[in-house]
């Protein structure tokens, strides 16, 4: 997987992870707003049963799946970087963002893997293509 895919990926993640929040708060808020949640005490014991409550409630699941969506395309950008940082000569890079990953500071170590990181695919030594037979 080459840089320019797993920076593409990993914006992405980000912005679905940001849409998914903000979809799933607003619906959390829009639901709070109009009694949709029956409570008791500082608990939610129910819904009341409305065109609103399944609609946000629908919402709410879109903006938890966009989320989680989100998560998974960002694990996929971290191992699409540990891959292709693992063809340098150097396995500095790879180290770095093994180690921030497991430590859950991955996001910081991706974030300066794409601002500044080498590009394993264009640091990996081309191949002669093979002799045509006669």
């Amino acid at each position: 997987m080459s840089k320019a895919t797993v920076t593409r990926l990993f914006i992405g993640s980000g912005i679905a992870i940001v849409s998914g929040a903000i979809l799933a708060v607003t619906a959390v808020s829009l639901a709070n707003a109009n009694n949709v949640f029956v409570m008791s005490g500082p608990d939610v014991v129910g819904l009341r049963g409305s065109g609103l409550a399944w609609s946000l409630l629908g919402l709410g699941i879109v903006g938890g799946l966009a989320v989680a969506g989100g998560m998974i395309g960002g694990l996929v950008a971290w191992i699409g970087a540990l891959l292709n940082t693992w063809q340098l000569e150097s396995r500095t890079w790879f180290a770095v963002l093994l180690l921030l990953g497991i430590f859950n500071l991955g996001f910081f170590a991706m974030i300066a893997y794409l601002l500044v990181g080498p590009d394993g695919r264009a640091a990996a030594p081309s191949r002669p293509a093979p002799a045509a037979a006669a």
